[in-house]
């Protein structure tokens, strides 16, 4: 039998958690070789934690109350941490806790890992739930991100990790501000699966459109060094453009310098002493029993 964790920052979104639960405890009674623990990390919710029942096919479920809210990549960040120094797993699946993770592709994440235990398993997004607004947004992330790290970062949170590659991230600065950019940094292989973004349980999504903003370029700044190299090659490139072909490429190259500059300023927020310390921000540990 093997052991699979599964992290969920919560946020207040109580009716959604349960909502969660009970459907990824109709998805794993059906899957043989695996039991399953949830570990909630619950972000300083400001409202109470409501009593809630464990689920019959999950057999550990805790609830992790930090003192402070430190966002969503920062609990998964200390989730990840925590479970490699505190509980013994083979396996940790990340996902959210409001719907747009799908439980029912927990099954496609468990059988590919099962398949290749050696390798982590992300969620590929292939179609995603928003409107046309959010998927230009997020078609402009992915083609900024390749020409300025020259990677392809098409997955989120959503994902499997094996026990060893968890240990490989758990310590790396630039967990505390990325998790898919740390990903793609460290591990020199995983296997992928198809993903659909599910829908919100209850309510709008939480993502405004500056967080949506921050969010990206703190995937890009992971790669900070490549992004100088990039950046000083396409500023001297646009230089001989405007030499030989009298075109003034000015207006392309201060928005290249810009966007150099804010990289390095949100790769600032990369803070490997905060991660290291994050246990100091948890305050107790309350486990739920049927």
């Amino acid at each position: 039998m093997k052991k699979i964790i599964i992290i969920i920052p919560i946020f207040n979104d109580w009716d959604s958690l349960k909502q969660l639960l009970l459907e990824i405890d109709q998805v794993i009674k059906e899957i043989e070789g695996v039991f399953v623990d949830c570990l909630v990390i619950n972000d300083a919710s400001t409202m109470k934690t409501p009593e809630i029942n464990r689920p019959k096919n999950i057999k550990s479920l805790k609830i992790l109350n930090m003192k402070q809210n430190k966002g969503h990549a920062k609990c998964n960040a200390f989730g990840i941490r925590y479970s490699v120094q505190k509980e013994k797993f083979d396996f940790l699946i990340l996902m959210d806790g409001d719907g747009e993770d799908r439980p029912t592709e927990l099954r496609s994440l468990i059988d590919k890992v099962k398949n290749d235990p050696k390798l982590s398993v992300v969620a590929k997004r292939v179609k995603r739930s928003e409107g046309i607004f959010f998927k230009t947004l997020y078609l402009m992330h992915k083609i900024i991100t390749y020409i300025f790290t020259g990677k392809i970062i098409n997955f989120g949170n959503y994902s499997c990790l094996t026990i060893n590659d968890a240990k490989i991230i758990q310590d790396k600065a630039s967990l505390w501000n990325s998790y898919s950019g740390t990903i793609k940094k460290y591990l020199l292989d995983y296997n992928e699966i198809d993903s659909t973004r599910g829908k919100r349980y209850f309510g709008p999504s939480k993502m405004s459109f500056f967080n949506l903003i921050i969010h990206s370029f703190s995937i890009i700044a992971v790669f900070k060094l490549q992004v100088l190299i990039r950046s000083f090659f396409i500023i001297i490139i646009l230089g001989y453009i405007n030499k030989f072909f009298t075109l003034d490429l000015v207006f392309l190259q201060i928005p290249v310098i810009l966007f150099c500059i804010i990289i390095f300023l949100v790769s600032l927020r990369q803070n490997k002493k905060e991660l290291l310390k994050s246990s100091e921000n948890l305050i107790n540990i309350k486990e739920f029993n049927n």
